[in-house]
């Protein structure tokens, strides 16, 4: 059995530097090698998390807090999902269904800590794809944790930007129509954050942007089968997220008869904005399972 230790080292993607501490590393799969961060505390570890972004994200997402992740003493692996950044990108716009995104992570969760059931993380988009994984495998994890994610998409949420990316055949486009102040400027006039965003949407497939778009408009609400498989569960999110309805988010939470958390000062990414309150809302979770 392959483990967490095991995985290959493979170049990092992007301009920006990889924490002391975190490696990169790939994972293979049927579709080819997804590329993740990995992180291994120097003591006892208190178990194993895999980590799943969002819709425009990858591994990169999480790259400033995996070591305080690591520091709190949990092993963790955060992926990029195939078609995103220097991931694996299928040519088949069905490759990127809401059902292949699951079975990618069941398929690693069965790779880490020899195939013992791990600690399930999605972020956004990523926690629509951690349910359905979570449904089709429970015995694959230990919790989940939907994380700035709601219950169902809706209908044109994503239009405007589905029309950008098929007119263009582009994310530049998308990234240029996202970002007016820093569209056609040279990579040395960006600030580093931002650098880093617009190198990873030249450099993800676009049809990994069509098939989430598509996932994020889908109205299917599976809240009840997730409740079904037993798991325990987190609902997180920050106190401003805006991505989905905060109501939508607390009414989830309560029919999944799940724990509920607000992370405060933070947006829709409050592992970056408010790393230490996230960590803790992590830690306090996944320690009692």
């Amino acid at each position: 059995m392959t483990t967490l230790h095991d995985f290959p080292a493979v170049p990092a993607f992007g301009h920006l530097p990889t924490p002391d501490g975190v490696d990169v590393v790939g994972i293979d799969l049927p579709i080819g090698r997804l590329t993740a961060y990995r992180i291994v505390p120097s003591g006892p570890s208190k178990g194993t998390v895999l980590i799943v972004p969002g819709y425009t994200g990858s591994k990169e997402d999480w790259r400033t807090f995996l070591p305080i992740l690591r520091d709190a003493g949990w092993s963790a692996v955060a992926i990029s999902r195939r078609g995103q950044a220097d991931s694996a990108a299928p040519d088949d716009r069905t490759a990127y269904s809401l059902e292949h995104e699951a079975a990618d992570v069941v398929r690693i969760a069965g790779l880490l800590d020899d195939g013992a059931p791990v600690h399930l993380i999605g972020h956004s988009l990523g926690g629509v794809i951690v349910r359905a994984a979570a449904i089709a495998s429970p015995t694959s994890f230990r919790d989940a944790t939907m994380f700035c994610s709601g219950p169902h998409g809706w209908q044109y949420r994503k239009a405007a930007e589905k029309t950008i990316v098929a007119d263009t055949c582009s994310n530049r486009a998308l990234f240029d129509a996202q970002n007016p102040l820093w569209a056609g400027r040279p990579d040395a006039e960006l600030p580093d954050d931002v650098r880093m965003v617009r190198e990873r949407f030249d450099h993800t497939s676009v049809l990994s942007v069509l098939g989430g778009a598509a996932i994020l408009e889908d109205r299917a609400d599976t809240t009840d089968a997730l409740r079904a498989t037993g798991l325990p569960v987190l609902v997180a999110h920050g106190v401003w997220d805006g991505a989905w309805p905060i109501p939508w988010q607390a009414d989830m939470a309560e029919r999944l008869g799940a724990e509920y958390a607000v992370i405060a000062e933070s947006y829709h990414g409050p592992q970056v904005e408010n790393p230490l309150g996230t960590v803790a809302v992590f830690d306090t979770f996944m320690s009692k399972h």
